[in-house]
């Protein structure tokens, strides 16, 4: 009796086991497995033949009989069948709001239940709500900040100029506070710069021409006007002046704006960035704020690191001496000027007959104390570069000649020369305002 009772057990195990293992690949198909795969059948059919109005009625049975997490495909497809619906309803606004509705909540779904495929979903999420939402500007905001701040470097490119886009819309309308929309670009402009392009070229032309756009939009839109950007950016500064980073960001953006870079924002800003990143750019851009400034002791001193830096090159080099020495003539320190020029002079050619022409311009302009041979002798200097200027550039040839025509006119008359006992030709040397030349006596004949 055993025997048989132990037998019977065995028996109903195994018809269990063999009914449990028959009905397991449909358990995800729920209570209703039949009917749901019926009708995911019945739709896929017309779907794959795109008789969409055919397979619609059929999804909808397949939406509502199925688990949201019995197959993937169901949401995949609903998306399209509601965005064919959407534009085959236009024209009855009040139908298609509640389409939209369905196809938002689809994609809820799909981002909830399919983890798998989230940042799929995302990205075709973040474009559907831009083309169906867009006179809902401020659930569409944050649907898209939602997108972006989930996904970040990982957001599809084209969705970051619609996300500045719309935050610019809404604080032109006065829905959005100039701090929300700098926080929108810079956002943006950080998940760009993660964006991982390594040996991808193409990538890394998209990137570069989406940070373009994002700019573009951004700048038009008048947020980041200089006012703007000192208000808000001056006391975060304040707060953390020793934050490259920051300091980095905010010289950028003033760097874009009218009238940002003569702020003290943007200097101050500009000298952190420069102390923790030194480099040949960084220092003659700050030459060039100091000197703007009439800050010439800080001018001549980064214009000189700009110079010395390891980063810049001899033609470079000679053209900064070059400017330096513009510089110090205007600010009237000739000696240095005249020292910056034969700098340029040495380190290249390439500024050579500028140089020879400022220097001569030096000495026909300043003042020498003195015997009338004394005080005219540097013209004779002053011919002596402009002779050389048109020599080193021909193309200065004909300013050089204006020149010497008008120094020449300085010159001391032969018989007066001889009074002082020098004649036409003889060498002489000047010492005039600091500064020492030999040169050649000219008399006028």
């Amino acid at each position: 009796m055993k025997k048989v009772l132990l037998l019977i057990s065995f028996a109903a195990m195994a018809l269990c086991s063999a009914t449990l293992s028959a009905q397991s690949p449909n358990d995800k198909y729920g209570p209703n497995s039949a009917e749901c795969l019926k009708y995911i059948s019945y739709y896929e059919e017309y779907y794959k033949q795109k008789n969409y109005d055919s397979a619609i009625p059929n999804w909808r049975k397949a939406y509502e009989l199925c688990p949201v997490t019995s197959r993937y495909k169901i949401l995949q497809d609903g998306t399209t069948l509601m965005k064919y619906l959407i534009k085959k309803n236009e024209l009855n606004p009040a139908y298609k709001e509640k389409l939209v509705d369905s196809l938002m909540t689809i994609y809820h779904k799909r981002i909830e239940y399919w983890p798998k495929y989230k940042t799929n979903s995302l990205n075709y999420y973040a474009t559907d709500m831009y083309n169906y939402l867009q006179d809902k500007p401020a659930e569409l905001y944050k649907g898209l900040n939602d997108v972006i701040t989930q996904l970040g470097p990982k957001t599809d490119m084209k969705t970051f100029p619609l996300y500045i886009k719309v935050a610019c819309d809404l604080y032109k309308e006065g829905h959005l506070e100039v701090e929300d929309v700098l926080q929108v670009y810079e956002n943006s402009m950080k998940y760009l710069s993660e964006v991982n392009t390594e040996g991808n070229e193409i990538k890394q032309r998209l990137v570069e021409k989406t940070i373009g756009d994002v700019d573009a939009i951004f700048g038009a839109s008048g947020v980041a006007d200089t006012d703007n950007l000192v208000a808000i950016y001056t006391p975060k500064f304040e707060a953390d002046p020793t934050n490259v980073e920051l300091a980095k960001s905010i010289a950028s953006k003033l760097a874009k704006t009218e009238g940002g870079t003569d702020t003290d924002l943007f200097i101050n800003t500009m000298t952190v960035w420069y102390a923790n990143e030194p480099s040949a750019n960084a220092a003659y851009m700050l030459y060039k704020l100091n000197s703007s400034r009439g800050d010439t002791d800080m001018a001549y001193k980064y214009m000189e690191e700009a110079i010395n830096s390891a980063d810049s090159d001899p033609d470079t080099d000679a053209e900064y001496y070059f400017e330096l020495a513009a510089f110090a003539f205007k600010n009237s320190n000739n000696a240095k000027a005249i020292e910056a020029a034969n700098n340029a002079i040495e380190i290249s050619d390439v500024v050579d007959g500028k140089a020879y022409m400022l220097m001569g311009t030096i000495w026909g302009s300043v003042v020498c104390q003195g015997n009338e041979i004394e005080q005219r002798a540097k013209y004779w200097v002053a011919t002596d570069y402009m002779q050389k200027a048109k020599n080193a550039d021909p193309a200065l040839t004909e300013d050089c000649n204006n020149y010497i025509n008008q120094f020449r006119v300085y010159y001391p008359q032969t018989a007066e020369a001889f009074m002082y006992d020098v004649t036409d030709g003889q060498s002489y040397t000047v010492s005039c305002a600091g500064m020492r030349a030999v040169t050649t006596v000219r008399t006028q004949k």
